[in-house]
């Protein structure tokens, strides 16, 4: 079972303007096993280690996120981050996390991580579609 894990320096990183998910370019990239997660520590795309390998229907650096929307909810108290969800076509590709990150700065160093998902296992596809579906309550829901 998928797990969605939000990085810990995320929210700070929106009240200090370096992301916004309205107009900045948000990017989910694929890791392998090798990658270790942290949740606490990590907090810019140089953490991260064993990206996918470009090629097979996967591009370093990941795909972009489309119809990005993000919705309060007055009657629930919530703030909803969603998007399209994303497809690799034709694709050959294994990974285990999927990680969400502002590209807009431009350098690993400066490209701050929002969320991972933990596949819970490796994901494959051979010659088909790698599909990530996001839960149908939005990428991200933050209870206010």
């Amino acid at each position: 079972m998928a797990t969605l894990y939000v990085y810990g320096a995320f929210l700070s990183k929106m009240l200090n303007k370096e992301v916004d998910w309205d107009s900045d370019t948000i990017k989910v990239l694929l890791c392998t096993s090798s990658y270790t997660p942290n949740q606490d520590t990590h907090d810019y795309a140089d953490d991260l280690t064993n990206e996918v390998a470009n090629g097979n229907g996967y591009t370093t650096g990941g795909a972009t996120l489309a119809s990005k929307t993000a919705t309060y909810d007055a009657g629930n108290n919530r703030l909803t981050l969603d998007a399209a969800d994303v497809v690799w076509a034709a694709s050959t590709i294994t990974a285990r996390y999927a990680v969400i990150y502002d590209s807009t700065p431009g350098s690993a160093a400066t490209n701050p991580l929002i969320a991972y998902i933990d596949f819970g296992s490796d994901v494959s596809s051979s010659s088909g579609n790698f599909t990530i579906t996001w839960d149908s309550n939005g990428i991200i829901r933050f209870a206010l």
